[in-house]
């Protein structure tokens, strides 16, 4: 399965190194959905490419959308294609089964409260000690689906591709849409 990630891109970075593609950014986490930061680092994935962009360019919405809007810390944001192993298990927190088996209600897995998801997270991470990650569905567009992977599923990530955004970058224009971003 191929994901895409969103993040802040040094180029000079190992693919695994601090702000490379697949580098779990653990030291900034704890305000994520599912960030548990004591327990586990994890990145946040998406099926497309402009889920990740989204999730970046959300708190922007109505601004007019400028170079300065596509970089963290000081480097620019990225869009990985990384695939991850077939033989990785997802809690499918997407399906009825799932949610009945881990007493979850739909509502409570969309919440943007993180003193509800993240709570979920870590018990579901101890749960189910194979699992990857948790797959789960944008709160943006519930056609898109995300997935954030756990770091003990590092060795089942392989970088595809990294490609760097610009406000003319089909993926931003898409997002900015969305979002009604005006180019300046």
């Amino acid at each position: 399965m191929i994901l895409h990630r969103c993040f802040a891109w040094n180029r000079g970075a190992r693919h695994d190194a601090v702000d490379g593609p697949l580098w779990f950014p653990q030291v900034y986490q704890g305000e994520g959905r599912h960030d548990n930061p004591d327990e586990y680092g994890c990145l946040y994935l998406a099926d497309r490419a402009v889920s990740c962009v989204v999730e970046q360019l959300a708190a922007f919405r109505g601004q007019r959308l400028s170079s300065a809007l596509l970089r963290r810390r000081g480097m620019p944001l990225a869009v990985a294609a990384i695939a991850l192993d077939d033989k990785a298990a997802l809690v499918d927190l997407d399906d009825p089964a799932t949610l009945v088996r881990e007493r979850l209600r739909p509502s409570a897995v969309a919440t943007r409260d993180r003193r509800v998801t993240q709570p979920q997270a870590l018990g579901l991470y101890r749960r189910h000690p194979h699992a990857a990650g948790l797959r789960w569905w944008s709160s943006w567009e519930a056609l898109w689906t995300n997935v954030t992977i756990f770091d003990r599923a590092a060795r089942a990530l392989q970088l595809q591709s990294v490609d760097e955004l610009t406000i003319d970058h089909p993926v931003v224009v898409e997002a900015a849409d969305i979002f009604g971003l005006r180019v300046v």
